[in-house]
């Protein structure tokens, strides 16, 4: 009698039911959206949709919905080409006040929503956008290092009376280095040693006649600089692309020194650059006593104070006003490093900032005079704006100015000091970011730029969505006209698959790239390995003289092992892809493995099941469908 547990029935049927209810949402187009976003002093009200609508009609420009969320206005579009108009004729219709951006809204159900069900991410090949290459400085970032041991050198010799000694800088770029000259052996000696408890970082060699030392960056500092160069332009990228709206950006480090910067369904290069351009900085003030809220109804701001908001709304959606002192304690120029910990004593989340020596001295002297009291970090970020004016092309500078923190000073610090109170690990990295990212650390060149159009990525849809329907079709005409009842059943098991692999891809939200789609097709093909195998077991044993039941026992039971010593093989390539490749490899490396893995559940377990379900249950069986005259 041919049985199968009951346990791996149920397992069966619920994967089954997974495998569809997570790959529903694929089925579910999106629309091309144009999502409206408030700047500081603005809101997004009835008032926006019906200006919006306005000015959509007044160009006949024709418009699917237009859907007014808490914090955003949404314009779902029947087509690319519409977006795009839609999205010149709001730019210009709403200034500077608002931002738009080009989108794609889901149109899943609410109630696939709720239980995580989502589509597959589209890459930059499928969905059309920019393509940035940039290649981040090296030179600079030396420099500026060095610049800043130079200043700390100088400090240490002033604080400790060192007469008769300088220091200059020698060499540039990655060649830079610190020359630093004494009036004695004795002076080198002495400030040597305070340089090397100071500044590990520098390799410092002393001249026969110990007046002379000359310091260079170690290797491991040198390749720390690079890479924290690195994640702080990352940083900085991020949050200008943030305030682009851009769906699911792409921007990653690729090798030693470049940012690779993809930006799905932004067609314009131009602006693109503009954001990614912009100069940014951070200051730190002191509050100034008075009513801020007064302040901003009537205009009336003490004269040694500014009138400031916070980034995050209050709780009411309005913006938070603060007073902060005209005078600037320390800016961002000032700034080393910052990184989130958790406080030790307290234990919550924290931010730990470092000041180069200039701007220690001046901390130390505000906290001295200032504990117990409210310091603010303000945000000022310069982004070119150009506009035509009577034909002609004006540039100006938009400049934004958030205070992305407001503390009370705990006690006197200077160089190394925390901020604390946060609400989360989270927000504390948060904040850490958006102190490194105040400015670029280095500055980037752009390489290499493309643009890909709506159009050709819907192309390659199209060209991928019938690479995988006429493989599937194709396998599956082969497999049922030479294998009959139990190609049918192969088949269904590879459907499976198919089924089963988009649901996974789906739920851990992979992004899907032509390479991704071959590793789909490459999928189909060599899941249905397991099923030949299997079926060619089978018929072996029937040559064998055994009967139907046994046959297909054994079918099972010893294909299975080959099955296993294949797809290992291929997990074991695959894990190679994914270690030692990087970008599109890399997603042709997620996909394969997937697909590994469900190829084995579905050519075994699944198509197990059917044929239990077929030949079992007790039934009397004299044939086996098998094809090859059985």
């Amino acid at each position: 009698m041919l049985e199968f547990p009951r346990w791996k029935n149920i397992l069966v049927l619920a994967v089954l039911f997974f495998s569809l209810l997570y790959a529903l949402p694929n089925l579910f187009p999106q629309d091309p959206a144009v999502q409206i976003t408030a700047n500081r002093g603005h809101v997004v009200d009835a008032a926006l949709k019906t200006r919006v609508a306005t000015a959509l009609q007044a160009l006949k420009i024709p418009v699917k919905s237009i859907d007014l969320a808490r914090d955003e206005l949404l314009v779902r579009l029947h087509d690319p080409d519409a977006q795009l108009k839609a999205s010149d004729a709001i730019r210009d219709a709403l200034g500077d006040d608002y931002t738009s951006a080009l989108n794609l809204a889901s149109t899943v159900p609410h109630w696939l929503k709720s239980i995580g069900g989502s589509p597959l991410l589209l890459g930059l090949d499928l969905r059309g956008g920019v393509h940035f290459l940039m290649q981040v400085d090296e030179d600079a970032v030396v420099e500026k290092r060095i610049g800043g041991y130079v200043d700390e050198i100088r400090a240490l010799i002033r604080k400790n009376q060192i007469r008769g000694a300088d220091v200059a800088r020698t060499g540039s770029g990655l060649g830079s280095g610190i020359a630093v000259r004494v009036a004695s052996a004795a002076d080198g000696n002495k400030l040597g040693a305070l340089i090397a408890n100071e500044m590990p970082q520098l390799d410092l060699r002393p001249s026969a006649a110990g007046t002379t030392l000359a310091g260079t960056l170690k290797p491991v500092e040198l390749k720390s600089l690079t890479d924290g160069a690195i994640e702080q332009n990352i940083g900085t990228l991020t949050n200008r692309i943030n305030q682009l709206g851009v769906a699911e950006p792409l921007i990653q480090r690729q090798g030693a020194n470049r940012i690779v910067v993809e930006l799905p369904g932004v067609q314009d290069t131009a602006q693109a650059k503009k954001v990614l351009g912009a100069t940014a900085t951070l200051e730190y003030r002191g509050n100034i006593d008075g009513n801020p809220y007064d302040a901003a109804r009537s205009g009336n701001v003490p004269p040694d104070a500014k009138l400031y908001y916070m980034r995050e709304l209050g709780p009411d959606g309005k913006p938070i006003p603060v007073l902060l002192s005209k005078k600037v304690i320390v800016s961002g120029d000032q700034l080393e490093s910052a990184s989130s910990m958790t406080d030790p004593q307290s234990g919550t989340p924290a931010v730990s900032v470092t000041l180069n020596e200039i701007g220690a001295k001046r901390m130390e002297d505000f906290t001295t005079d200032n504990v117990g009291k409210k310091m603010g970090v303000v945000y000022i970020e310069r982004t070119p704006v150009t506009r035509i004016v009577d034909g002609k092309e004006v540039r100006t500078v938009k400049v934004t100015e958030d205070v992305i923190n407001d503390a009370v000073i705990q006690g006197v610090f200077g160089k190394h000091f925390q901020t604390t109170g946060l609400g989360s690990l989270k927000e504390a990295s948060e904040l850490a970011l958006l102190l490194r990212a105040g400015s670029l650390a280095a500055p980037v060149d752009i390489v290499e730029q493309r643009v890909i159009g709506p159009s050709l990525g819907q192309d390659n849809i199209d060209a991928g969505r019938r690479a995988v329907v006429i493989g599937f079709i194709a396998v599956c005409v082969l497999m049922m006209a030479y294998y009959y009842l139990f190609g049918v059943i192969s088949v269904l098991a590879l459907f499976s698959n198919l089924l089963l692999l988009t649901a996974v891809l789906s739920l851990i939200h992979a992004t899907m790239t032509m390479p991704g789609i071959a590793g789909i097709v490459l999928t189909l093909g060599m899941a249905i390995d397991g099923n030949v195998l299997i079926i060619e077991r089978i018929r072996e044993e029937l040559r064998n003289g055994n009967t139907p039941v046994a046959s297909i026992k054994a079918g099972y039971d010893r294909a299975w092992a080959v099955i296993l010593d294949s797809n290992v093989a291929k997990l074991i390539a695959g894990v190679a892809l994914l270690t030692f490749g990087s970008g599109p490899v890399k997603g042709f490396a997620v996909v394969l493995l997937i697909g590994v893995l469900t190829s084995m559940f579905t050519s075994v377990t699944v198509s197990r099941a059917m044929a239990t379900l077929v030949y079992g249950g007790g039934k009397k069986i004299t044939h086996v469908s098998v094809g090859g005259g059985f």
